[in-house]
């Protein structure tokens, strides 16, 4: 007799959204993409690559913009066994993510794993990312603010809530920016993103997107707990030096950043700057409607 059970498969490809100028990141991005910046003497990027590798990825899709051929410059086309693609985003000053998602269309035919540049994580917290239809959220904190989402008992995302939106007291999660897409949900966002750029909303976020479908039951996301983890979102001067605090020796594991396969170092790289802390309270681990990305 056949037993036949239903297995998800992990994800091997995942698509990188980096098309963004990094504005409030400024003048450290002024000849340099965000994703270059350094935490820990290793750049955002370099940790994600390392990240992927480390998780079995097999196909990486980049979607760029400013200043992309520093990227294109220090990644190659392959590192270690990761194949790279890139998606030119050529609208990149005066559109938002949901154009850089909507661009990568025709470049993404099966489940991935959809990232935003500005992420330094332990590449433990994708442990649970790697099978479609996931959410990588933290508990809402009161420092938080940016986009969350409420959750069900079957730990499925409910609704997605703008910033500082209350809803009647519900536990709220802070979205992390990072999601495991299935083909058949991905097939359903592009037809949404299709109308939406055909509409002229080429500077939404895709979480209205997501939000749309949740609301539907188009989409379904399960959660994945980011809670107590080493992971943060760099948009300011100040995020990099709550990173740098967040990923000292002190704080994280020990862990090896493998070698990238083709990088060239004739490009700017953003050097961290050791900015003055906020005051306790006021810094969040990941915060508000990030940047054009």
């Amino acid at each position: 007799m056949n037993h036949e059970t239903h297995v998800k498969k992990q994800v091997s490809t995942a698509l990188l959204l980096a098309a963004g100028t990094g504005s409030r990141l400024y003048p450290l991005t002024q000849n340099a993409p965000k994703c270059l910046a350094i935490v820990k003497g290793i750049s955002i990027l370099e940790r994600m690559i390392t990240n992927l590798m480390q998780n079995g990825f097999k196909r990486l899709v980049i979607v760029t913009g400013y200043l992309e051929s520093h990227i294109r410059n220090f990644l190659g086309d392959q590192s270690g066994d990761i194949k790279i693609e890139y998606v030119f985003s050529p609208l990149y000053k005066t559109t938002n993510n949901i154009y850089s998602l909507w661009m990568a269309r025709k470049a993404i035919e099966e489940p991935f794993l959809l990232l935003e540049s500005d992420l330094v994580f332990e590449e433990a917290l994708l442990d649970e990312m790697l099978y479609p239809d996931r959410i990588a959220v933290a508990k809402m904190q009161p420092w938080m603010n940016g986009t969350s989402v409420t959750v069900n008992q079957s730990r499925q995302v409910k609704a997605f809530l703008a910033n500082n939106v209350d809803s009647l007291g519900a536990d709220k999660f802070k979205t992390v920016n990072i999601y495991s897409l299935s083909l058949k949900s991905w097939n359903r966002i592009v037809k949404i993103l299709d109308k939406c750029i055909s509409d002229g909303k080429v500077n939404d976020y895709y979480e209205t997107v997501f939000a749309e479908m949740i609301a539907d039951g188009s989409l379904h996301l399960e959660i994945v707990s980011f809670d107590d983890k080493p992971w943060y979102e760099i948009d300011t001067i100040d995020d990099l030096a709550e990173a740098e605090k967040l990923f000292s020796s002190n704080n994280h594991r020990s862990r090896k950043v493998l070698p990238i396969s083709k990088p060239t170092f004739d490009m700017p790289i953003i050097e961290c700057i050791t900015a003055p802390l906020k005051a306790p309270g006021t810094l969040s681990v990941t915060k508000k409607l990030h940047d054009s990305i």
